[in-house]
């Protein structure tokens, strides 16, 4: 069996009143990052923090909608699948399976709308941001979007290095 290769999917999303997403970067998915035949959540801690990105948990997803208004963030499937919504409440469902990961922008809610029983993933943040919870509730902006304007860029791709694709989309 040949191992399969890597897409990339982009995706953007607006402020939709109460959550404020980002639209100065975009959402990343890449399909298959890591062979989905030997992915583990070894793999992934070991190449997130290598590029810059240290491993900070291992869990599941939220099943309600959130995001961080000071970190970026990573996420590393390395076991079944899961149906996750960005955007909002009346953003996009997107499927990511185990090999995959997702790079969700400082302020892009998130949240798991349904998964596989053996659903597993590694949760990660560029070096030196500190993560914090938002819920989309009143009394959180505009603070939450000082900060978000103010979350710097990483200075590596978490998968592919300070040449990867991450570095090219989020120029």
């Amino acid at each position: 069996m040949a191992e399969e290769e890597s897409t990339i999917i982009v995706r953007n999303f607006v402020d939709d009143g109460k959550f404020p997403n980002n639209e100065n970067l975009p959402l990343i998915i890449v399909t298959a990052a890591l062979d989905r035949r030997t992915v583990s959540p070894e793999k992934f801690e070991r190449t997130f923090t290598q590029n810059g990105w240290p491993a900070a948990w291992r869990n599941g997803l939220y099943d309600f909608h959130h995001y961080h208004s000071s970190a970026h963030e990573v996420l590393g499937i390395y076991a079944g699948w899961v149906k996750a919504c960005f955007g909002g409440p009346g953003g996009e469902t997107i499927t990511a399976q185990a090999g995959d990961i997702i790079v969700i922008p400082a302020g892009v809610s998130h949240c798991n709308m349904g998964q596989s029983k053996d659903f597993r993933v590694v949760g990660g943040y560029p070096a030196g941001q500190e993560w914090d919870m938002m819920y989309g509730k009143d009394g959180e902006r505009p603070a939450a979007d000082e900060r978000i304007k103010i979350v710097g860029k990483p200075l590596s791709d978490p998968v592919f290095g300070p040449t990867g694709p991450l570095m090219r989309l989020w120029a």
